[in-house]
């Protein structure tokens, strides 16, 4: 391995610790990230953690300001909205073409990545970053159907900041209910349409504007 690829593998491995631990709740919103505790801690470089909290940044995870250091991200009621407003676009036109394109059924990934979720949430004692992985993979297998590729790249630059946003309203949510909802959400689509979809994602958008308000 080349020194330029192990030290891009070192701040992938740094981003991935920090990444897990910031959807996992363990580092909650506004929490500083100090350079140097983390280069203790992950035993690198402090040059290596400035780069994996721009990588973060770069997903909306992590807030970097000159001469302050860097934060845990965290939602305003602006932010929310700006964000349900993207996703809707892109999401809602998604599932209009996946449903036109397979003559109004989602294909089978869609079925299974629902399936997936559910598994993940029923099971015991469920972790939480991993249920939100879950989530973020049918979201993006409902895009993926769509075999739009440009809509397909843009939604994907979304998904740590949905995961970070599915995070806060995680306490409105239970595990059940996330389940048995994305698996109406599946059914809905194969029988009302796209606006399924749109509704889903305003229900989840406004339960977090309305406690942040």
């Amino acid at each position: 391995m080349s020194p330029a690829r192990a030290a891009t593998s070192v701040v992938d491995v740094v981003a991935a610790a920090l990444r897990e631990r910031i959807l996992d709740g363990d580092l909650p919103p506004g929490e500083r990230l100090v350079e140097g505790a983390l280069a203790a801690d992950h035993d690198v470089a402090r040059h290596t953690v400035r780069a994996a909290l721009r990588v973060l940044a770069a997903e909306r995870l992590v807030v970097v300001e000159p001469h302050r250091g860097a934060r845990v991200a965290a939602l305003e009621a602006g932010d929310v909205t700006a964000l349900y407003e993207l996703r809707t676009a892109l999401e809602v036109e998604a599932a209009h073409l996946a449903l036109s394109r397979h003559e109004g059924r989602l294909p089978p990934a869609v079925h299974e990545a629902a399936a997936s979720l559910a598994a993940r949430c029923r099971v015991g004692d469920p972790r939480w970053v991993r249920v939100s992985e879950a989530h973020t993979d049918l979201h993006a297998a409902i895009v993926r159907a769509s075999g739009a590729r440009r809509i397909i790249e843009a939604h994907g630059a979304l998904a740590q900041e949905t995961r970070l946003f599915l995070l806060r309203i995680r306490p409105h949510l239970g595990y059940a209910r996330l389940a048995s909802e994305h698996e109406e959400l599946v059914a809905d689509l194969e029988r009302v349409g796209p606006r399924a979809l749109r509704a889903h994602l305003r229900a989840s958008a406004a339960v977090l504007v309305d406690q942040l308000a």
